[in-house]
Parts: structure tokens; C-alpha cells; sequence
């Protein structure tokens, strides 16, 4: 820092940010073009608070990445923006990036009741616009967060120029804000877990469940980790136990892993859905040829066969519940209809 309050341009590394901010930005708007059209202009899709989700977690993500490349642009070239045209970025900056941490809790929850009620989840969570307006409801509450702390700052604190400083403030809320939402996420996957193992869905057998756990982890971890990891280095920095440039290059390391994150929550939350890929096959057809080679590792490589091998793991487990329920008559019918729908259901969404 330099006397006057102002970032020289080798420290933090506003430039390294800005580029990785820009290259996210550019992956993210292609995501973007293509899943969110898809979408949209699906009507299969748009009725479902899954794919709804991933509308809102895109734009979010796309919304982030932009304003941070013009945010460090700005920084890097030393320019000196007015007081409005700061707090818009700020305001923007803060505002996306808890509707990101949101939304992905609001997904925990949505899949939570997918596994764990689906009954209830199908009659009351996939009616009408129910689920775009759970998007506008995030976006909201994300919206009075940094609304709340531009409240609170002072007139001297922004000093002439726009930097880090004005994202510094209000640490202790947003780590419980972080933290809570984090507990809540935590709790839905153990749940889902738990829930996978009672009705011998997720096994070791299955490996596309278990490897949908592992990626839903790693980019639950590449999300939720940097800001912790920053929490600790800014500690760290405060009692004088390392060094600033110390924490500069491990805040830009920590940046770029949460820039990957948002990158890849397109092919983890977006791509690896079959009945996206199959109206992205329809509407895209130059793209999708790319897009199976590039996630042939991690989606079924034929994707004409998709429809097929689904209705035929589905009506294998409709025979194998069944043949259960012959074994015990004195079952009322509703609680056996209720158990195929809660198995068919549980299966579908950890595969």
C-alpha cells in the first residue's frame, strides 16, 4: 500500500486477477449463452427448480467475472472512478457473489427434498413459477447484503479511489454468512447420502452416483474454501506471522481456484444433465459434437442411448420394488406406491 491508501500495481497482483477474471468471464458467457438459452426456451426444462437454479448460478457467475475484470482493470490502470460508479461495482461484486454461495444452498435444499421427500417435493416445489421466483428471492436477499454494509461505511472511506479497502469491510458477517450457509449444505449431502445408502442406491456398484458425489464435492470445496482460506491469511497477516507478499500470492492462488470453480459448475451442475444434453443436441448441434469429447469422462459418451438406458434402469428398479412388495400383502397400496416413486426418484437424482 502506498501512503495515500491507493494498491501499486505490483502488490495483490491486480493484473494476474484481472485476466483470470476475463478468461473466466469469456468461458462463462458461452455457458451461459448456450445452457441458459436451452433453458429458456425449453419448456421441460424451465418448469424445473433444478435447471431454474442453474439459470440463476450462471448468470451470477457470469455477473461476478465481469465486474471483477473491470473492477481490477481499473486498479491495475490506476483509474479513479466517481463515488456512485465504485459503489456500483462493489455493490455488484458483493451482491453476485452471495447470490453464487445461495443459490448453491438453495440446490443442497432443492435435491434434499428431490431424495429425501419426493412426494412432496413434486407436488409443491415444480408448480407454476414457483422456482424462478425462489431465483428472485436469492438475488435479493444477496442484494441487501451489500446494500446493509454500503450503509454502514463511512464518507471517508472512499478516499478518491476504488480498491480492496472497500471490500474489506463487515468480515465478521459475511463469515457467518459463509459459515451458515456452508452448515446448511453440509447437512443436505449427509442427509442425501444417508438416504442413497438406505435404499441401495449409492453403492460402490454405481459409479455414476459416486462420481456425482465427488465432483458436487470438489466444487462445493472450490467454492466455499477460498473464503475461508482468505479469512485465515488475513488473520495470519493482522498478528504479523507472514509476510504481505506471502498473502497477496496465496490470495491470488485462492482467486484463481474459485474463477475455476465457477468454470466448471457448468459442466457439474449443467452438462452432465441428460435431458440438457439432449435439447442442446437439438438446438447446438456444432457444439454438442465438441462437447462429448471434451466431457466424455464424465457423461455417457452415446448420447441417442441416453433415453434408453434411463428407462431401462428405471423400470429395473420398478421390478425389483415390485417383487418386494408381493413378498409383504399386508402393505396398504398408497405406502407401496410411495416407496417405487421414492426409489425411482432417489436413484435418477444421484445418477
Amino acid at each position: 500500500m502506498t501512503s495515500n491508501g491507493t494498491t501499486n500495481s505490483t502488490e495483490d497482483y491486480p493484473v494476474v486477477r484481472f485476466y483470470v477474471s476475463t478468461v473466466s468471464f469469456s468461458l462463462l458467457l458461452f455457458f451461459n449463452l448456450i445452457i441458459n438459452w436451452t433453458i429458456v426456451r425449453a419448456g421441460s426444462l424451465r418448469g424445473q427448480a433444478r435447471f431454474v437454479l442453474i439459470f440463476h448460478l450462471l448468470v451470477s457467475a457470469l455477473v461476478y467475472m465481469g465486474t471483477n475484470s473491470v473492477f481490477y482493470y481499473q486498479i491495475h490502470v490506476s483509474a479513479r472512478p466517481s463515488r456512485p460508479a465504485c459503489q456500483a461495482m462493489i455493490t455488484l461484486l458483493i451482491s453476485s457473489a452471495s447470490n453464487i454461495l445461495l443459490t448453491l444452498t438453495v440446490m443442497a435444499l432443492d435435491r434434499f427434498c428431490a431424495v429425501c421427500h419426493p412426494l412432496r417435493y413434486t407436488a409443491s416445489f415444480t408448480a407454476g413459477r414457483w422456482p424462478w421466483l425462489l431465483g428472485l428471492l436469492t438475488w435479493t436477499v444477496a442484494l441487501m447484503i451489500p446494500l446493509s454494509l454500503l450503509a454502514q461505511s463511512s464518507d471517508d472511506a472512499f478516499g478518491g479511489t476504488c480498491g480492496k479497502e472497500q471490500l474489506t469491510g463487515g468480515k465478521r458477517e459475511k463469515m457467518v454468512f459463509i459459515s451458515a450457509c456452508t452448515l446448511v449444505i453440509l447437512y443436505t449431502y449427509v442427509r442425501i447420502l444417508r438416504e442413497g445408502r438406505r435404499l441401495g442406491v449409492l453403492n460402490r456398484r454405481n459409479r455414476a452416483g459416486c462420481r456425482t458425489i465427488a465432483l458436487h464435492g470438489t466444487q462445493l470445496a472450490l467454492c466455499i474454501l477460498p473464503n475461508f482460506v482468505n479469512f485465515v491469511l488475513g488473520t495470519l497477516r493482522q498478528h504479523k506471522l507472514i509476510q504481505q507478499n506471502t498473502k497477496d500470492l496465496s490470495a491470488v492462488v485462492v482467486f484463481a481456484f474459485f474463477s475455476l470453480a465457477q468454470c466448471i459448475a457448468a459442466v457439474v451442475y449443467g452438462l452432465r444433465k441428460e435431458e440438457l444434453l439432449e435439447q442442446l443436441d437439438h438446438r447446438f448441434p456444432c457444439c454438442s459434437r465438441y462437447l462429448k469429447a471434451v466431457l466424455g469422462w464424465t457423461v455417457r459418451a452415446n448420447w441417442p442411448q441416453t433415453q434408453h438406458r434411463t428407462r431401462e434402469r428405471t423400470l429395473t428398479t420398478l421390478t425389483i420394488v415390485s417383487e418386494e412388495v408381493t413378498q409383504v400383502p399386508d402393505r396398504d397400496e398408497e405406502e407401496e406406491e410411495q416407496e417405487v416413486e421414492t426409489v425411482v426418484a432417489s436413484h435418477q437424482s444421484l445418477t
